[in-house]
């Protein structure tokens, strides 16, 4: 090291000790948690800088969280390191470790290119021109160099895989990830006797006792079952008592068609749903459950009249392509988001059809005599209107020279009952009296499924759903998505409830690809 120039003359100050080990981070651990500075104990940090060039280049990013959280590490990083001394030979942090930022010799200094290290890089990396590349020697020379074991932490699995394959110890960052999971597809059944069924339907609830309800928590679905076989559903609510379900017999969107629940679960779902005390719901559930319209018919069925809690409904999902993305999108924001949130339309126009229908998927059966003496609903004096609507420019043509006929469920768009948010301009906002889906919640990671929670005020309700099997975001996995994260969190509190879904209802077909494809 004597015939290196002056900027590498002075080494880290790292700590040395049986226990502490030097972290080497990686960039994306960074944006994935600007706060992961301070999350590593008493163990010492190292920061390549190939990492301070990869930030500089996205933190011009403006309309991005990766664009935020650049810059947020760069104000940390400012304040922490504040001279070149410090950025070399590392600083102390309050939670007792160090934290410095490495400048690989071998790869600045030419009399070093073809050092053991340097060749032995090259036999598995041979583009150094590659950040990536660079961030994993930077490594290799903190793990040869300097006493504490070594480990580079990133969330790219394939940059895991190149590390370890020289020699390196990799990890993923596992702050903010829950516990394995346990298996959840059955929901907790508590014994109980004939007779206490019968008392539990005949008053509504039931005391199950301290011993009872020991391992249960806060708004947790449960099955009452007897050993006769007999089982009823049932949700505790803390102090030992479990009490029925409050759903109705089915729920109806404004002008639309009745749906009920086709299964347990489902009777689950609409319960957290229609719980005017729950402003968070989590739902996880495979593909053809009914998380989608569910959630739309129980949010609408809230908000039909001027007595409801909730002025409309609002829906976002992530923008998150499965396959080769199509480019940037034309029109209005409303325009831009209609193929991300077609699932929704789908399930409204089930819910609010445009041609009447005898038995369409979830309605109820059952109507009444007075049903059918009704006044117009919302559907039959929108048709009206739509008969009525005078032609002439401007919209989609309908063969003779006239707009095209407007949807049920649009009126309700274009009233603002139903309202497109984009996530992307949802920071800084306040969302009071809506009731918000946030599909595929499961793409999000943790700060950002915050970032959207705590834009709703008091009078507002939150569902988020999602499938966490189904991640098309690299930086998150089944344990560290925003979903999981947040119900894992939040589990066990008296605002928030949930639900999983494991049945399927679209279709025989869907239900068999859904469980062996």
């Amino acid at each position: 090291m004597e015939n290196l120039s002056g900027t590498f003359a002075h080494k880290p100050q790292l700590k040395v000790s049986a226990k502490a080990k030097t972290f080497v981070l990686d960039t994306n651990v960074l944006l994935h948690d600007p706060q992961s500075i301070f999350k590593f104990e008493d163990n010492n940090l190292a920061i390549p800088v190939e990492v301070l060039e990869e930030l500089d280049a996205i933190k011009t990013e403006q309309s991005t969280e990766r664009g935020r959280n650049a810059r947020r590490v760069h104000r940390i990083l400012s304040e922490l390191l504040p001279d070149s001394r410090s950025m070399h030979e590392g600083v102390k942090l309050e939670n007792g470790g160090t934290l410095s930022v490495i400048i690989n010799p071998y790869m600045a200094d030419p009399a070093l290119h073809d050092s053991p290290l340097m060749l032995k890089l090259r036999a598995v990396l041979s583009d150094f021109n590659k950040k990536d590349n660079r961030i994993i020697a930077a490594a290799l020379f903190v793990q040869e160099s300097y006493p504490p074991p070594t480990i580079l932490v990133t969330k790219d699995v394939n940059v895991a895989l190149k590390a370890r394959a020289v020699g390196l110890e990799a990890q993923d960052y596992l702050n903010d990830k829950v516990p394995e999971p346990v298996d959840e597809d059955a929901y907790r059944e508590i014994p109980v006797t004939i007779y206490e069924i019968q008392r539990f339907c005949s008053e509504g609830e039931f005391d199950l006792g301290t011993e009872g309800s020991r391992d249960l928590y806060l708004n947790e679905y449960v099955l009452l079952r007897s050993e006769e076989g007999k089982t009823m559903p049932a949700r505790y609510y803390g102090n030992g008592i479990v009490k029925r379900l409050r759903i109705p017999d089915s729920i109806k969107a404004p002008g639309g068609i009745s749906i009920r629940s086709r299964n347990l679960e489902q009777q689950f779902f609409m319960d957290a749903l229609l719980d005017d005390s729950v402003s968070l719901v989590t739902c996880f559930g495979k593909a053809g459950t009914g998380k989608t319209l569910l959630s739309i018919g129980c949010a609408l069925h809230q908000t039909h009249d001027d007595r409801s809690l909730y002025d409309g409904v609002s829906i976002s999902r992530p923008v998150m392509a499965l396959g080769k993305d199509i480019g940037f999108l034309p029109g209005t924001m409303e325009e831009k988001m209609k193929p991300w949130l077609q699932p929704y339309f789908d399930a409204l126009e089930v819910l609010i059809p445009s041609k009447p229908v005898k038995e369409p998927q979830f309605a109820s059966k059952k109507v009444s005599k007075k049903q059918k003496k009704k006044q117009p609903s919302a559907l039959e004096l929108s048709r009206q209107e739509t008969v009525s609507a005078p032609t002439g420019g401007g919209g989609h043509g309908n063969g003779n020279g006239g707009p095209a006929p407007m949807k049920p469920y649009e009126r309700l768009i274009k009233s603002g009952l139903v309202e497109v948010e984009a996530l992307c301009f949802i920071r800084g906002r306040s969302i009071a009296r809506r009731f918000f889906i946030l599909d595929e919640a499961q793409q999000l990671t943790p700060h950002e499924v915050k970032t959207v929670i705590t834009r709703i005020s008091e009078g507002s309700k939150i569902v988020l759903i999602g499938d966490p099997a189904q991640i098309d975001n690299p930086y998150v996995d089944s344990r560290s998505n925003g979903l999981v994260y947040c119900h894992n969190r939040m589990k066990g509190h008296a605002l928030s409830a949930h639900v999983k879904l494991t049945k399927g209802e679209r279709s025989r077909l869907a239900e068999l690809a859904a469980d062996l494809l």
